[in-house]
């Protein structure tokens, strides 16, 4: 593969790996487990495997390695480690790294399975966890010690799309020595270049973007090739946390249109947000890549477009974000995002409901606050559809 190629050149082509058959499509390697040609290789191949040599499935397979090289070439990473799901990206590339009587900081602003992680997980094995307004640089100087061990944010926060100074914080973490850990979903691997802007460790779950199409769990970390092979994969290989063949050559077709789908969405986003945001029901429309949000220059420095992704908090609170979900014709009840298909979430009785309603407030996920994860529908069939369901919220 050329150094020189763009993104969607890499996407498409980035990894791949053909057989004697010379397939256009990648092959799916549904395999679990590599025959050796004698004890003698068998023995070779467990004290040290080449880039194509195989052991066992949950220890790398060809098909799940096209689509790791694929995306750590997208991310401008060293290597990657694809795993089953988002979450066993995020807990995994945690605990491989951490034990008993480590300092982690993080912002308090996060998908409500990491703080689980977090908050129940890490510190019942004695890790100490300190939370953070992520946007506050002051409390992440405050909070950062000599021996913090990582500090872990969500690059653009889970639902109020708070957007993390990627190259602030990681100069805050790398003056003690601490690795800076980032969940860029929302962020997608197309709109992101957070390795270049300081993060040591890159996560995503592969469900919402890189499939996008409802179809697989999936996740990815990413990093320097020490840190993937010499801390991550023991773990993860272990534990049993990784990415099926089946799955990873999903994972590959989406990559092929991941570019096109997220620029359409974004496009989708950013027109919807100027048509809705003055609309009568709404107390506040949020989106980074709109010049209202207080982030949106910061938002566009890292990731040159505002996401896929806008919340919108209505005035009625909770009865009037069910009547406006329940109105939708086009957009769809669920709780994924990145989805082709535009998905619409109540994160306080569905994503972030194990939060205390005291927590829900200090992170401003209100009562009326609606995630609208944009598909690439017709725009104004979109426009439509969303000031429709706004409109009943005030008749209703």
């Amino acid at each position: 593969m050329s150094k020189t190629w763009n993104t969607r050149t890499r996407a498409v082509h980035g990894g791949s790996r053909r057989s004697q058959y010379g397939e256009v499509s990648e092959a799916i390697f549904l395999t679990q487990g590599f025959v050796y040609d004698s004890a003698e290789a068998a023995e070779a191949r467990f004290i040290e495997s080449g880039d194509d040599e195989f052991i066992y499935a949950r220890y790398g397979n060809p098909t799940v390695k096209m689509f790791e090289e694929r995306i750590a070439s997208l991310e401008g990473a060293e290597d990657a480690f694809a795993t089953a799901s988002g979450m066993a990206a995020v807990s995994g590339a945690l605990t491989a790294m951490l034990k008993a009587g480590d300092h982690v900081v993080s912002a308090k602003a996060l998908f409500g399975s990491c703080l689980y992680v977090l908050e129940d997980v890490l510190t019942r094995f004695g890790v100490e966890v300190t939370f953070v307004d992520g946007t506050d640089m002051d409390q992440w100087r405050a909070a950062v010690r000599p021996d913090t061990k990582a500090v872990f944010f969500e690059s653009v926060s889970n639902p109020t799309l708070e957007v993390v100074d990627i190259r602030a914080v990681s100069q805050i973490a790398h003056e003690v020595g601490a690795l800076v850990l980032v969940d860029n979903v929302f962020a997608t691997p197309v709109f992101s270049d957070a390795i270049a802007q300081g993060a040591d460790v890159v996560i995503y779950s592969a469900t919402k973007h890189i499939d996008g199409q409802g179809r697989t769990l999936g996740g990815v970390i990413l990093g320097t090739r020490e840190f993937i092979r010499k801390t991550v994969e023991p773990y993860m290989k272990h534990t049993g946390g990784s990415m099926s063949p089946f799955t990873a050559w999903v994972m590959l077709k989406g990559l092929e249109t991941l570019s096109l789908r997220v620029n359409a969405q974004a496009e989708n986003a950013l027109r919807t947000i100027e048509a809705v945001r003055e609309h009568p029901a709404l107390v506040r429309a949020i989106y980074p890549g709109h010049p209202s949000h207080p982030q949106h220059n910061l938002a566009l420095a890292q990731m040159e477009k505002g996401g896929t992704v806008i919340s919108l908090d209505l005035k009625g609170g909770q009865p009037a974000a069910f009547t406006f979900l329940n109105a939708l014709k086009i957009g769809k009840i669920s709780n994924n995002l990145g989805d082709a298909k535009t998905i619409v979430t109540h994160p306080a009785t569905t994503t972030h409901s194990r939060l205390t309603e005291e927590q829900r407030a200090e992170l401003g996920i209100t009562p009326g606050l609606v995630r609208v994860s944009m598909g690439i529908e017709d725009t104004e069939d979109l426009i439509g559809d969303i000031g429709q369901a706004l409109d009943s919220t005030l008749t209703g």
